[in-house]
């Protein structure tokens, strides 16, 4: 039987992930309260234009623990997508990375022992397993800090799975494969190619061309994500969300480029590149831990994912919001 989700909250609702997730939750009828990073501006993110009766929308920092008490008050469930992802930018800057991503993650944890939490999904990702040692990549493979970002992403699943061990916090730590789609930033490849091509560029930036990824579409992430916090008796688990597929970043571009009809060409640029031995040369994920115990399956095919995505970042409007000249850490 399945967990009936009645009030959830979602850090990092403002975001590419978490903006989708909450579509996904309002759609099923779940009354959302959505963490949106505090600022100046008072900007939602990607929820600017949400306008839902069931949403509540919080603006604050998942560095506050007092803040992390405050709005973790009456929900059932807790998506904790919070946390700082550009890994070029976790280079420069590891020390904001420990703050939000594991800081921040033991604050979560915290106000769900606290206050009663039914379920806690703590977000991994993938960058913890490193460069494949063997494929398909499953849940017991070494994890190897190949970046500070991917240090402190362990460092959460770690905090959070600890919690688990020591007091019986009901926490599921979720970890997609490589997700992409509309509203992703352009520092991500799909999207960077993209919106180079719609900006009319014949030469395309790019970093490494040989890594290969296992690419999520992004409703099929939020649905993993569902299918976990709806899941009876899984508490403690780490769970992979993943297609089981793989394919190199050149067959990749190559994909985009047909999808869009136009001839290009791809020019590495040194700024893109990681450091070599930072590199994830290999992601492929296994998924029949998912597939095992919830009905999740992957739905959406890469070549289709890629046209959806094309579709959206080529409304005029969309692109607008995009400064595709600038690589953004």
């Amino acid at each position: 039987m399945a967990r009936d989700i009645r009030f959830a909250l979602v850090t990092g609702a403002d975001g590419f992930i978490g903006s989708h997730l909450v579509d996904l939750l309002l759609s099923r009828g779940i009354k959302v309260r959505a963490l949106c990073q505090y600022n100046s501006f008072n900007s939602w993110g990607w929820l600017d234009n949400v306008r839902h009766p069931g949403l509540e929308i919080v603006c604050g920092d998942v560095r506050d623990a007092a803040f992390c008490r405050h709005i973790s008050r009456d929900v059932d469930t807790v998506f904790h997508l919070a946390a700082l992802i550009a890994i070029p930018y976790s280079y420069v800057a590891p020390e904001s990375y420990v703050d939000t991503n594991v800081t921040g993650t033991l604050n979560m944890c915290q106000a769900a022992r606290d206050l009663g939490v039914e379920r806690l999904i703590v977000t991994s990702t993938s960058e913890v397993y490193g460069t494949a040692q063997y494929v398909p990549i499953d849940e017991k493979h070494p994890r190897q800090p190949q970046s500070p970002y991917s240090a402190t992403k362990i460092g959460a699943d770690a905090i959070a799975k600890s919690f688990f061990n020591a007091f019986g916090l009901p926490v599921v730590i979720a970890r997609p494969f490589n997700t992409y789609g509309p509203r992703q930033s352009a520092r991500a490849i799909i999207p960077t190619i993209i919106s180079q091509i719609a900006a009319g560029n014949s030469e395309i930036k790019v970093g490494d061309l040989t890594p290969t990824r296992d690419f999520n579409y992004v409703a099929d992430t939020c649905r993993g994500f569902l299918a976990l916090a709806e899941a009876d008796g899984i508490e403690g688990e780490e769970i992979n969300i993943a297609t089981g597929t793989e394919i190199s970043m050149a067959d990749t571009l190559a994909t985009i480029a047909e999808v869009m009809e136009r001839k290009v060409e791809f020019v590495v640029d040194p700024a893109r590149l990681r450091p070599s031995a930072s590199e994830v040369f290999r992601l492929c994920g296994d998924n029949s831990k998912i597939t095992a115990l919830t009905a999740w399956r992957p739905e959406v095919s890469l070549r289709e994912g890629i046209s959806r995505t094309v579709k959206w970042f080529t409304d005029p409007a969309n692109l607008a919001r995009y400064k595709t000249d600038i690589y953004n850490r």
